[in-house]
């Protein structure tokens, strides 16, 4: 006995039926009910969503002698079970494009489209499945008679690259009624997978049932077909451990226990993790995509969008990974899951033949990677407060400060007096402007410039002898000098650093000081440090970087 696999068993005989494809579905049998059904439909979206199941219903619906009042097929009589099952049928035609994509092929169904339909009160529906492979040829063959159909005629092409039909022929799209057709929830192809399997009569787990539908990345199809393969494994029971051997589904406890091993920086366990998943069989690939899609839930329960998250995810797994996501800032969740995405766009896991070790890099380099902190949390750590009025949150003991190093000693909660103010690594001023010009963050071609100058300290001011040349262009700019007093002014410590350029004995007019250094990142981390002195400490000490 020949099994029929339940995408075709279970496939929507009704407009009603087609789930998510509301938008759709609605407005071809309001246009049935209203004899509004216009010549020529495309139909887009990814596989396995209802386009061609749409397609049959609305030829069914068309063909129907008892179609209801409001647009709908019966469903059940002669013609309407021939054309559900895509059986040969005078008026209705299904053609596959991709082995019927010539121009001759183009020209036999715009014959074929000439004559009348069977049957008065009867429609001739053409159903082109992945339209996109006509070529440009078999696609102007077909403008004529889709911009002047004949009587009672319809043309329904499906695809799922619209972007090939908008390079190759882009007329098309002006002479047909375009409907996009969206991916399906989890949560619904759950659901309809519960339906079939009470019409089966057969008990299946809520986690198995999820696993499935998560599978089957939004299409329908794709969730019965699985449903099948691992209905025949199982016996008169679905159960989730079931659903994992035979998919090769990554269960829950390991996606969680490598974030951990992230979050702990524990980065020898990768290789050990690593190994275990790989012995039992588990695809490196898959554990890359369900790892970049728990990182994503990780961030949407970070930031507050607990509500949104999960995906049909239970609520035990969800409070596991809300843990889990606690352990991470937002900012290193993001920067996680920019590495993660990264083997997608610069297409290396396409290219590889061991994903593995993509894969054990990926997780090395999160285990890795340096934390990022708050401003507030270094000044709290530090013994200062961190901002005008603000207090450590109620029931939280004061931070104590670091012990200083003998060198730079920091008091706790009051303005340190100026020497020890002052950072430890602070340089002289000629000393200062030589690690600035070496140091090349000036803009491109002033610090090849500067190398030829020489600086002199004199009585706390910069005196610079440049040489001429087209530099002094940029010396003349006000920010090229504002920049220059702030790194200055940072290297050694100094509130205002006054620095004078003098071109063959002619001195140029003198720098302003540093206190007009204007509104941006340098201001507001002097104004941090000013009013916490003991974090400029810590930014040379710990070699921190002020970030916006």
């Amino acid at each position: 006995m020949s099994h029929f696999a339940l995408a075709r068993k279970y496939r929507p005989r009704k407009f009603g039926q087609v789930a998510t494809q509301e938008h759709v579905s609605e407005t071809l049998r309001r246009a049935v009910s209203g004899d509004r059904v216009g010549h020529a439909y495309l139909f887009c979206g990814p596989r396995g969503v209802g386009k061609t199941t749409l397609a049959r219903v609305l030829a069914m619906a068309l063909n129907c002698e008892k179609r209801s009042a409001d647009g709908e097929p019966c469903g059940e009589c002669d013609d309407c079970e021939r054309i559900w099952g895509g059986q040969t049928s005078l008026d209705v035609v299904e053609i596959d494009a991709a082995s019927n994509r010539g121009v001759d092929d183009a020209r036999e169904l715009r014959l074929r489209a000439m004559f009348a339909p069977s049957d008065e009160g009867r429609h001739k529906v053409y159903i082109l499945d992945e339209a996109h492979m006509l070529t440009r040829e078999a696609w102007n063959a077909l403008l004529k008679i889709l911009e002047e159909p004949p009587p009672r005629v319809v043309f329904v092409f499906a695809t799922t690259e619209v972007r090939k039909i908008e390079q190759t022929a882009p007329p098309i799209l002006s002479r047909c009624q375009r409907f996009d057709f969206r991916r399906i929830a989890t949560s619904d192809i759950a659901a309809r997978l519960r339906e079939v399997l009470a019409a089966e009569e057969v008990a299946c787990a809520d986690e198995a049932l999820i696993a499935i539908a998560r599978r089957a990345n939004g299409g329908m199809r794709d969730g019965l077909s699985l449903l099948d393969q691992v209905l025949a494994l199982s016996d008169g029971e679905l159960a989730a451990s079931t659903v994992s051997r035979v998919l090769g589904v990554i269960p829950e406890e390991r996606y969680l226990a490598l974030l951990g091993v992230v979050a702990d920086r524990a980065h020898g366990e990768v290789f050990g993790h690593m190994d275990r998943l790989i012995d039992e069989g588990y695809d490196p690939v898959e554990l890359y995509r369900g790892l970049a899609e728990r990182i994503r839930l990780l961030l949407q329960l970070s930031v507050g969008r607990a509500g949104e998250a999960g995906d049909g995810m239970d609520a035990e797994s969800l409070a596991k990974y809300g843990e889990a996501a606690a352990r991470f800032s937002p900012g290193d969740l993001l920067r996680m899951l920019a590495m993660a995405t990264g083997l997608e766009t610069d297409g290396s896991l396409r290219r590889t033949g061991q994903p593995r070790l993509l894969v054990e890099m990926l997780l090395l380099r999160m285990s890795y990677m340096d934390r990022t902190v708050e401003l507030e949390e270094v000044i709290q750590a530090l013994g200062g407060v961190s901002g005008p009025g603000r207090r450590a949150p109620a029931g939280s003991a004061p931070a104590a400060p670091p012990a200083a190093p003998p060198r730079a000693a920091v008091p706790a909660r009051s303005k340190p007096p100026a020497d020890a103010a002052r950072p430890a690594k602070a340089k002289s001023l000629a000393d200062a402007w030589r690690d600035l010009v070496a140091s090349r963050t000036l803009r491109p071609g002033l610090s090849a410039f500067l190398h030829g100058a020489s600086a002199t300290e004199t009585e706390g001011a910069l005196e610079v002898t440049v040489p001429p040349g087209m530099g002094l262009d940029k010396l003349d700019d006000p920010g090229v000098r504002r920049t220059i007093r702030e790194a200055l002014a940072l290297r050694t410590g100094r509130d205002a650093v006054e620095v004078t350029f003098v071109v063959n004995g002619d001195a140029t007019r003198p720098s302003a000081p540093a206190s007009d250094r204007g509104a941006g990142h340098g201001r507001r981390m002097r104004e941090a440090t000013e009013r916490t002195p003991a974090l400029e400490w810590a930014a040379n000490e710990l070699d921190l970087e002020f970030a916006d």
